[in-house]
């Protein structure tokens, strides 16, 4: 008898409490629909520009007589191996001129005069880029 009379309060409790909820839910619905309003969310991110793809240069047919110019973009410690990397260089290709050059302003600085330079007098580029 116990078991039936609590099994019974329980039931009742349950579907009280389901009816309740839904009544509560629809109520809450209701409101939801008078006040509803659109929101207009912008991507932060906006759209990049096209990519222009770019052939990569032709490779030298040979060294002699080229100048290799050898760029240092100011990450810490690479124009020390750079500046090795022109001196070995120099010894091994004798007939082929490096010239080291230290890029102001690093990697994400566009340098014009430097790149007008380069595109007049070298026939090839050596840039160390960072990690």
């Amino acid at each position: 008898m116990k078991w039936k009379l609590s099994a019974i309060v329980i039931a009742t409790l349950f579907l009280a409490s389901h009816i309740g909820f839904i009544g509560l839910n629809q109520q809450g619905q209701a409101q939801a629909k008078e006040v509803e309003q659109k929101i207009t969310v912008l991507n932060p991110l906006g759209t990049p520009p096209p990519i222009k793809l770019k052939p990569m240069a032709p490779r030298l047919d040979r060294m002699e007589g080229k100048t290799i110019y050898i760029v240092n973009d100011g990450y810490p410690g690479s124009g020390i191996m750079l500046k090795e990397l022109t001196a070995v260089c120099k010894e091994k290709f004798p007939n082929t001129t490096f010239v080291f050059k230290d890029k102001p302003g690093g990697m994400g600085r566009y340098d014009e005069a430097l790149w007008e330079e380069m595109e007049e007098k070298a026939d090839a580029m050596i840039i160390a880029l960072g990690h």
